[in-house]
């Protein structure tokens, strides 16, 4: 996975694509989508897909990929690999929305939330799937919002696709699971490698878990919140913890 198309420039989001495989441009398919680092104040959000033939599920079932968020980060990598290795049958994409799309989103004036932003990324995705040449018939998707509203939603914009929506898609569809998998991987290592833009010096990377209600990533925002500049491209400035910090600061 290179992840050097994003990393030249973090502030932007980047689609991140494996080829084709060929069987899936003559066989009918099925997509699984899911999303890693939604709740997180730190980092970006990586929207995943994998598809394979209908035909080749039960093979999927046998590389044992389960929920990402069961697994060890070395387990996660290990199942990427073995992902990548199946590239005769699997594809995958990503969609990486940088912390900059997320906040900018977030704070314009038209009402743009998570959810739209959400949807619109998944859409956007299985678009590029049938735009590759993917004879898609099945998608399986990790519920954003009430599940039948946006299978409804997702139905309509993909006539003559069967769209099955679920909460915890990604424990009940191997497909899904294998999507949770390539897009938790991605953002463990942009986070993991992030190259900061702002001159910090050495920059201390023990940022927690990156969740808003962590101490240690609290403490890591409050270390790193310029009272003029305000925070680094790094955080997703709209969220409210940074908010608050950011008011308490300049109080």
């Amino acid at each position: 996975m290179d992840l050097s198309p994003f990393e030249t420039d973090n502030s932007v989001s980047c689609r991140l694509a494996s080829q084709i495989p060929e069987v899936c441009r003559t066989e009918d398919c099925c997509l699984g989508i899911d999303e890693a680092g939604r709740g997180p104040v730190l980092g970006p959000m990586v929207y995943g897909i994998c598809f394979c033939p209908v035909s080749k599920k039960e093979d999927l079932k046998e590389l044992k990929v389960a929920d990402s968020k069961t697994l060890t980060e070395a387990e996660r990598e290990n199942l990427f690999e073995k992902l990548d290795e199946a590239k005769s049958y699997v594809g995958w994409a990503l969609e990486i929305l940088s912390p900059n799309t997320i906040s900018g989103s977030m704070l314009q004036r038209s009402k743009y939330n998570l959810n739209a932003l959400s949807h619109d990324t998944a859409i956007g995705l299985v678009q590029y799937a049938l735009d590759s040449g993917v004879q898609l018939k099945e998608v399986f998707v990790d519920t954003v919002g009430p599940a039948e509203k946006y299978e409804e939603k997702l139905s309509q914009k993909f006539p003559g696709i069967t769209v099955t929506v679920r909460p915890k898609a990604d424990s009940l569809f191997p497909i899904v699971s294998a999507a949770s998998i390539c897009a938790k991987v991605a953002r463990d290592r942009i986070v993991k490698g992030w190259n900061f833009a702002e001159d910090l010096g050495e920059v201390d990377t023990d940022y927690g878990s990156g969740y808003p209600n962590d101490p240690k990533t609290k403490a890591w925002l409050l270390k790193y919140l310029d009272p003029v500049f305000g925070y680094t491209q790094f955080v997703r400035f709209s969220w409210s913890t940074a908010q608050s910090l950011m008011d308490s600061k300049a109080g």
